[in-house]
């Protein structure tokens, strides 16, 4: 590493990954930005719903009760999802010695494709049980995802895990349970894209273009959002060690990322076909 460079080396800050706690029960940095994402999220789907403006003549096909209904079904899908989705995709063998470990969400942390596919299952099951129409209910619930996955990158950092590639830029981090090298700190720039930019990205087809009043078309600017935005920092991110890099300098979140944007794109040209509601 050149020598220069390491005059712009950013120390790590010294936040304790444990926030409070008081003898065995612990409330971890990680468990809290999962629980605020989901409140926050929570509140800004009601007010889709509520939003008469953005639904044309006939409003929304579901009530702001039907949100806080589904919120359980929600939890419960991400939790399930995203942990059996990181134990299947990421350290198989390594839970099947430990099966124990698997409780422990703390260790090796959550995988956001196994939880969005868990979240998919919910609402795919909820809609049907309300008589909602499914794709208008994952439109409401995609943008209310980026506030989890905003605050649970974050998360990453304060915990200095999932930490990015060898680097030279002003901005690199040397994380301590690192090797000692300057790194990106690519959890914030996932953060950043798939927190930040997606919504605002989605706040504006939802608030200026009126795509809710197209069933799929908002879950599909998610899907390809969010996939190209993982692609992208997958370049900064160090792949998980127990993977490494795959065939072609693919990591496993490029590969499990490729398929949302496909999919994304064939549901966008599809949802787009779709008549608008009238204003």
């Amino acid at each position: 590493m050149p020598e220069p460079a390491m005059l712009f080396v950013l120390p790590f800050p010294a936040i304790d990954p444990t926030l409070i706690q008081i003898g065995p029960f612990a409330i971890r940095w990680y468990a809290l930005a999962y629980i605020v994402g989901i409140l926050i999220g929570w509140w800004y789907a009601k007010r889709l719903v509520s939003n008469t403006a953005l639904w044309g003549p006939a409003g929304a096909p579901m009530k702001p009760i039907d949100i806080d209904d589904f919120v359980v079904w929600a939890t419960l899908g991400i939790i399930l999802g995203g942990r059996l989705g990181y134990v299947l995709f990421y350290d198989l063998p390594m839970f099947l010695a430990a099966p124990w470990q698997i409780l422990q969400v703390w260790n090796g942390g959550m995988s956001f494709h196994g939880g969005f596919l868990g979240t998919v299952v919910a609402m795919i099951l909820f809609a049907r049980s309300r008589k909602i129409p499914t794709w208008s209910l994952i439109d409401v619930v995609a943008p209310s995802v980026t506030f989890g996955l905003l605050f649970g990158r974050i998360a990453n950092f304060i915990n200095g895990e999932l930490w990015g590639r060898p680097t030279d830029v002003a901005w690199a981090i040397i994380f301590p349970n690192a090797d000692g090298q300057p790194r990106h700190p690519s959890q914030l720039y996932e953060a950043l894209l798939e927190g930040l930019v997606l919504f605002l990205v989605l706040r504006f087809f939802t608030h200026k273009q009126l795509r809710l009043r197209q069933p799929g078309f908002i879950s599909a600017v998610f899907a390809i959002g969010y996939g190209l935005a993982r692609i992208f920092s997958e370049f900064f991110r160090e792949p998980d060690i127990q993977i490494g890099y795959l065939s072609g300098g693919l990591t496993m979140g490029m590969l499990l990322s490729l398929p949302l944007v496909i999919a994304g794109i064939i549901l966008l040209v599809v949802a787009s076909r779709r008549p608008v509601a009238a204003a």
